[in-house]
């Protein structure tokens, strides 16, 4: 099952996507209220008691948003989680290396950029804005010492993330908070398809183009650390709350990479794409 947040109508709501048309649910339940109260059918049965009713509207009368607008918590993201990428990351930068554990870091977002929007080049601030095409996982129900035998239990949807990086301001830092966090940094979307659609561990094909350029091309049968290992090792010590995103990496072919590296400019469009999932494509601003 796909679901969307979208804006219709004056209203932000969240729908149910089949084919070309979008199933409105009741606009008092964000994706994440709907998320938190355990399933879609609690959270339809939920609106009509409030007296609302479900909407089939065209998809092209809608203006879809990302799936979580403004995540109330920062993104969880996975560093170097294909072997391939953590090589071209160390030619970048030495300091750029995994270990033996997995690499965790956060990023900020504000409002997250949906399919069709801009990413902001900043370019007061950076001149090496990077793409990085990624399956986001995102939690269902609280988590706290969970597993890996039982992760798929707590897994609600995947979608597609694009972490955008400030190349040069991340490896100033010594850290990638700061480089990943600009506003209008993270493209999500353009929606979250339910975990019962894919087989467990999931394996999806995730590519990147820009400007019709492949530039990408991994599956998350490549991952370094798998969505179990990632859940048992985060929620042994902290709640992963419902509704929390998870970026699980990003497969070698990255801007950086190249010889010289091929950072965005203005103009440029780059297109996400994951097999099951869809296309995530935003223009550079």
């Amino acid at each position: 099952m796909k679901l969307a947040t979208v804006f219709y109508n004056h209203k932000e709501c969240v729908g149910i996507v089949k084919g070309e048309e979008i199933f409105l649910m009741p606009r008092e339940i964000s994706m994440e209220e709907l998320i938190r109260k355990g399933t879609i059918e609690d959270a339809i049965r939920t609106g009509a008691a409030c007296g609302c009713r479900e909407d089939a509207v065209p998809l092209k009368e809608v203006s879809v948003l990302a799936p979580i607008p403004r995540p109330s918590q920062d993104v969880i993201c996975l560093g170097m989680n294909f072997a391939d990428h953590t090589d071209e990351a160390a030619k970048f930068h030495p300091t750029m290396v995994r270990e033996n554990y997995a690499v965790y870091f956060s990023k900020r977002v504000n409002l997250a950029v949906p399919d069709g929007g801009m990413v902001d080049s900043h370019p007061d601030v950076t001149s090496q804005v990077d793409y990085e095409a990624e399956i986001a996982v995102i939690i269902g129900k609280d988590a706290y010492q969970v597993k890996k035998e039982n992760a798929r239990d707590y897994i609600f949807g995947y979608t597609i993330l694009n972490d955008i990086s400030a190349r040069e301001v991340q490896t100033r830092h010594k850290q990638f908070y700061l480089g990943k966090s600009l506003d209008n940094f993270t493209p999500i979307g353009p929606w979250i398809v339910t975990a019962e659609e894919f087989s467990y561990p999931p394996k999806i094909d995730i590519r990147s183009y820009v400007n019709g350029e492949l530039r990408q091309d991994g599956s998350t049968a490549d991952w370094i650390f798998g969505i179990g290992e990632v859940i048992e090792d985060l929620s042994a010590g902290m709640t992963l709350q419902a509704g929390t995103i998870i970026s699980m990496g990003t497969p070698a072919g990255v801007g950086m990479g190249f010889t010289p590296p091929k950072y965005l400019k203005k103009g440029d469009v780059v297109v996400c794409e994951a097999d099951g999932i869809g296309t995530l494509t935003n223009t550079v601003g």
